[in-house]
Order: C-alpha cells, then sequence, then structure tokens
C-alpha cells in the first residue's frame, strides 16, 4: 500500500521510474543491435578479397622491399608500376568502405611514395626502403574499418589537405618523371 502511494506521489510529481526504465532498456537493446551490425559488416569486409589483396600487398611491397626493386626501372616508371598495385586500396576505401576522407589519404600516400621514389640515382629507391606507404595505408584503412578513433580522427582531419597535396603531388610527379626522362635522354645521347 505504502508502495502504491510512493508511486502515484512520484508519478503526480513526474517521476515515473518504470517509464525511463523501459525506455533506457530499449536504448540499450537499439545500441546493442547497432554494435552487432557494426561487428558483423566489419568482419564481412575484412573477410573480402579487397582486403586479402591488400594484406597480401602490403607485405610484399614494404616488408619484403618489392616496392624499392620494381622502383629501380629507369625513368620512373617502376614507380609508376609499383602504384598500380595501390588499386586494391583506392578501391576498398572507395567502394568498399565508402569514404571519400579515407580514400584521400590513401591516394595521397600512393602519390608520395611515387613522387619520392622517382627521384633519380638510386636516391628514390633507398627512400622507398623506409617510406611503407603500403602498410600506412592498410593501417588507416584497418583502423578506419575497426572504428579506430585516432585513424577516423587523422583522416577527417587530414582530407582537405589530403586533395590539396594530391594536385600538388601530381604536379611534381609530372615534372620529376619529365625531367628524369629528359635525363636519361642527355645521358644516352653522349654515347
Amino acid at each position: 500500500m505504502a508502495n502504491s502511494r510512493r508511486q502515484q506521489a512520484q508519478a503526480d510529481m513526474g517521476m515515473n521510474f518504470e517509464r525511463e526504465d523501459r525506455q533506457r532498456e530499449t536504448a540499450l537493446a537499439k545500441e546493442q543491435e547497432r554494435q552487432a551490425e557494426k561487428e558483423a559488416k566489419r568482419d564481412a569486409l575484412m573477410s573480402t578479397t579487397s582486403y586479402r589483396i591488400m594484406d597480401k600487398t602490403a607485405k610484399y611491397m614494404d616488408k619484403y622491399f618489392l616496392d624499392p626493386i620494381i622502383g629501380l626501372i629507369p625513368g620512373g616508371v617502376g614507380d609508376v608500376l609499383s602504384s598500380f598495385l595501390a588499386i586494391p586500396f583506392i578501391y576498398f576505401a572507395l567502394v568498399q568502405v565508402k569514404s571519400i576522407p579515407l580514400t584521400l589519404a590513401v591516394i595521397c600516400n600512393v602519390l608520395k611514395d611515387a613522387l619520392l621514389g622517382s627521384i633519380p640515382f638510386f636516391i628514390g629507391d633507398i627512400i622507398d626502403v623506409f617510406n611503407r606507404s603500403y602498410v600506412a595505408n592498410l593501417r588507416l584503412i584497418t583502423g578506419y574499418v575497426n572504428d579506430d578513433k585516432e585513424v577516423i580522427h587523422e583522416v577527417n582531419r587530414k582530407a582537405t589537405w589530403s586533395a590539396i597535396f594530391i594536385v600538388i603531388l601530381c604536379v611534381l610527379i609530372y615534372f620529376i618523371v619529365k625531367w628524369a626522362i629528359e635525363l636519361g635522354d642527355w645521358i644516352v645521347s653522349l654515347f
């Protein structure tokens, strides 16, 4: 009896704890459902062929130094060829994850690697040994898919600058490759 009077008094004062408890339980159930859907999506993305290709590409290109070896092909051709191996990273970021900022970050890393690798006289190839763009891209994509707050913040913070940097890198790559071709032609003309 005292309990029902207390409930009536609380209801009169706008203190309906049962309704609040039900709302809290409903919200908790929705959050758990959202987390389960998020984990299922993450697992589905991580088990795709594209992700496995990216993982193997990063392993061979950066950990086994295939990137600097391919970069030994003269005239910047090797660096352009090795950049084509980044297509799965760009595809995954753009089509699978559907994130423009992540795609810009991945493209920016690829172009930076191509620019650094195309520096002539084996300097670019030496830099390529230390510049592990494929591993960096895999880290960004994996962190983004796993909802790593630091990675997401880093990608979103750099999105605009990445777009600007991509344009600048394209222009620089053009001039360095042009310079390397002219230098090669000049060396050939000496002989």
